[in-house]
């Protein structure tokens, strides 16, 4: 797995539009190549190296975790449900010990 180390557009990865030519743009931290794309090893050695358009590095070889597959999903947070302003002074007030109704 490559991550882009320096913001570039692939100018071999582009859509027509009307208005012209859209290249995809991959930012620093991005994934190359994108999901779905297949890129030739020759294309991956020039955006490694320095024989590009910008003339410097734009990707680099990352090791990916060998157990990466099997590590345990994080559970998304629950959001807590929303109380009234009443309901939630006196749950406050029974923990403080304090009762205050108004």
């Amino acid at each position: 797995m490559y991550k882009v180390i320096k913001r570039f557009h692939d100018l071999q990865d582009a859509t027509k539009t009307k208005s012209g030519t859209v290249y995809f743009e991959y930012n620093v931290g991005d994934t190359f190549p994108r999901k779905g794309r297949e890129v030739s090893e020759e294309r991956i050695a020039e955006l490694a190296g320095d024989s590009n358009r910008q003339g410097v590095p734009l990707i680099k070889l990352v090791e990916e975790a060998e157990n990466d597959s099997e590590a345990p999903a994080v559970p998304p947070k629950k959001k807590a449900a929303k109380n009234s302003k009443k309901e939630s002074d006196a749950e406050l007030d029974e923990k403080s010990g304090t009762d205050q109704e108004a």
